[in-house]
């Protein structure tokens, strides 16, 4: 028994030593678990020396947070972004007028041939349909304006950062970003300023114009309405303008040039500056080469070339004053219109390229010589059809019109006026009057050269300008006689009687004074200087049709004669032999006091022209006269106008008058200046300086 508990127990004992054994195994004892000395390299164990577990955690700790403020950043911003581009579609301008023109009524004027020379006001041509625009002006268009154009959505971000870093690097705006759809989204519907908010609208209206809108009908609507220039909006109004033929018609040049306005057509417009112009068409060859539509073959053959201008106009550097005085014209017959006009004037391109080349061949030759600025001419017909003018030297420096609105004193011309009343007087040609010293109250005017030839008749005084003869017979006849004559035949202003009337004192235009001697061209008949035959509108109504024009006879027909025969004699033997054409042809010089002002005004059978050379400021010139400078300019003007049209001799004008106008002139006569054939007395209730006529100089 004592065994079998011994032999139990000791199972027991070996159980748990087995048990033991098998804890301590797993778990050492103190002693075992003390790390040994010699066993501290043991610390480096890989369990301590792999943590990347734990290394990661501080990452994760600041990505987490910095994703989830981005993102609210972002939708803050897309936000906000959302409310601004919200606002701004919300104000955009009214889209729905897109095909709405808004535009200053135009004036288009013609020759009487239909040749067009100027416009005014806002001129459009045909709203042509994409498939109308020749491929070249699409070319010339995209390769300057916009050659990313059939791939960008509305805007160009490459663009825009391009031009952005170039006008960093210029320090300021020399380049822009837009593409032509932006372009078209400004000019359509928003103002030209500078600013964020414009901007940001352009970009929305862009957008719109992408998905309202194809590509090509953009472009179409492009060219249809941009601004060219000289009044013009659009391709085939600028085409019609410059080159008097439709949009369909352009060649590579000219379309090249159009391409070129478009930067800024005040500055490159052709009509402002050709040569300008020519330059710029030569950038958008250059770029069409880089393009790829012109080959450099193509483009150096073009760029030797560049476009002209073809219209009826060009070539002329100073018919606008014309064109001003014509457009005055029509306002006075059909008062403000909003309707586009058409309008048929009396202007000769020929007459008017050669009264522009007559006065500048004088300017140029002799300006400095002579101490000369100015000059003006006036051509018209015997009725007062105006064929030429030209009112300065250039219209582009001053566009004053000294033709038309510029009084000056008449000198010696305004003796015609006095020796036509001698003559309805009843004095002739052959008429003695005595060459001689003069004092009238103290007032003793003398002749250019302060000689005196005796006794001579009206004819030879006149043909050569004695002063002192002048004097006499309006003393003769009487100063209201030659003041009445002078309002008859259409000079207007105040017309003083004083002694020195006789000798051209008082201020007129050359208008006016052409205008008195077409009378005597014609044959007696009154003149009305006009520009305008006929004016139509848009749809070819006829608003205004000239029928005929004057007052009747005004002088007699023996009169007339008369005044023929003594000018004649001026261009055959007196002071105007520098004017002598050759032809038939009757004329007189004219110079005022300290050679301020120089005339010559003379007419053949067909055309009457008048001639002035001078200053602005009045200043005097170095000796110009009415036998020079004037007389040159009139001679090569008439040579060339009349060419096929030269006549031998006048026709005698009739010598009945016609007795209905000629009471009625009576009438008027005698209620303004009076029936008073005695003479008139001296009025000297102011000082009278000394007008002596220059004009006996030989040129």
């Amino acid at each position: 028994m004592v065994a079998d508990y011994a032999r139990s127990m000791k199972k027991v004992t070996n159980k748990n030593s087995k048990k033991n054994d098998v804890k301590s195994s797993k778990r050492p004892s103190y002693e075992q678990r003390k790390p040994a000395p010699k066993k501290k390299p043991v610390k480096k164990s890989p369990p301590k020396r792999i943590r990347k577990p734990q290394e990661s955690a501080p990452k994760s700790g600041w990505l987490r947070p910095l994703i989830s403020w981005g993102t609210t950043v972002a939708l803050w911003g897309i936000l906000i972004v959302g409310s601004i581009l919200g606002y701004f579609a919300y104000s955009l301008p009214d889209v729905s007028g897109i095909d709405v023109i808004e535009k200053r009524p135009s004036i288009i004027l013609e020759t009487s041939t239909g040749a067009r020379f100027a416009t005014y006001g806002d001129l459009y041509g045909k709203m042509l349909k994409p498939n109308a625009i020749p491929e070249v002006m699409k070319e010339a268009l995209l390769a300057t304006e916009d050659s990313y154009f059939y791939s960008h959505f509305g805007i160009n971000p490459f663009s825009l950062m391009r031009a952005m870093w170039r006008n960093y690097q210029a320090g300021r705006v020399v380049e822009g970003g837009s593409t032509i759809t932006q372009q078209l989204a400004k000019n359509l519907f928003l103002t030209p300023e500078r600013s964020i908010q414009r901007k940001i609208r352009e970009v929305l209206l862009a957008f719109w114009l992408e998905t309202k809108y194809s590509k090509d009908e953009i472009l179409a609507l492009y060219l249809n309405r941009m601004y060219f220039g000289s009044g013009t909006y659009g391709i085939d109004a600028a085409a019609r303008k410059y080159f008097s033929k439709p949009a369909e018609k352009l060649s590579t040049v000219e379309a090249a040039m159009l391409a070129g306005v478009l930067k800024a057509p005040s500055r490159y417009a052709p009509t402002v500056n050709l040569k300008r112009s020519q330059q710029r068409s030569t950038v958008v060859l250059r770029r069409m080469q880089d393009v790829g539509y012109l080959t450099k073959s193509e483009a150096d053959k073009f760029v030797r070339n560049p476009a002209r201008l073809r219209h009826a106009g060009s070539g002329f550097k100073n018919v606008r004053y014309f064109s001003d005085w014509v457009v005055s014209e029509v306002q006075s017959f059909l008062g403000r219109t909003e309707e586009d006009l058409v309008v048929v004037t009396t202007l000769d391109l020929k007459m008017q390229k050669v009264a522009e080349q007559a006065l500048e061949k004088q300017l140029s030759k002799n300006a400095k010589k002579y101490k000369v600025g100015q000059a003006a001419l006036l051509a018209l017909s015997p009725t007062g059809a105006v064929k030429a003018m030209v009112g300065g030297r250039s219209y582009s420096k001053s566009p004053f019109n000294r033709a038309t609105d510029a009084r000056r004193q008449p000198g010696s011309v305004f003796k015609t006026i006095v020796y036509a009343a001698g003559f309805e007087e009843g004095r002739s040609p052959d008429h003695i009057y005595l060459d001689g010293p003069i004092n009238i109250n103290g007032w003793k005017p003398h002749n250019y050269t302060r000689r005196y030839s005796g006794a001579m008749t009206l004819r030879d005084a006149y043909a050569k300008s004695i002063n002192t003869v002048a004097i006499k017979l309006s003393e003769d006849i009487g100063r209201q006689k030659v003041a009445a004559m002078a309002g008859k035949l259409g000079l207007s202003g105040n017309m003083p009687t004083h002694p020195s009337i006789s000798l051209g004192t008082n201020e007129v235009t050359l208008l006016e004074m052409t205008s008195a001697y077409a009378v005597i061209a014609n044959g007696g008949r009154s003149v009305l200087p006009y520009g305008v035959l006929e004016i139509r509108n848009s749809r070819g109504n006829v608003l205004f049709k000239r029928k005929g024009s004057g007052l009747g006879r005004l002088i007699s027909g023996k009169t007339v004669n008369n005044m023929r025969d003594i000018m004649t004699t001026t261009m055959t033997k007196g002071t105007g032999r520098a004017a002598n054409p050759g032809f038939a042809a009757a004329g007189k010089t004219g110079t005022t006091q300290d050679y301020r002002d120089a005339w010559f005004i003379g007419f053949t059978p067909n055309l009457v022209t008048g001639v002035w050379f001078g200053n602005d400021n009045g200043a005097p010139t170095k000796k110009v006269t009415g036998s020079n400078l004037p007389s040159y300019a009139w001679k090569d003007f008439m040579t060339a106008a009349e060419d096929e049209q030269k006549t031998l001799a006048f026709k005698p004008a009739q010598e009945e008058q016609d007795a209905s106008q000629q009471s009625i002139w009576q009438r008027i006569v005698r209620t303004f200046s009076g029936d008073n054939s005695k003479k008139a007395s001296n009025d000297n209730a102011f000082s009278v300086p000394e007008y002596p006529d220059n004009d006996t100089e030989k040129p």
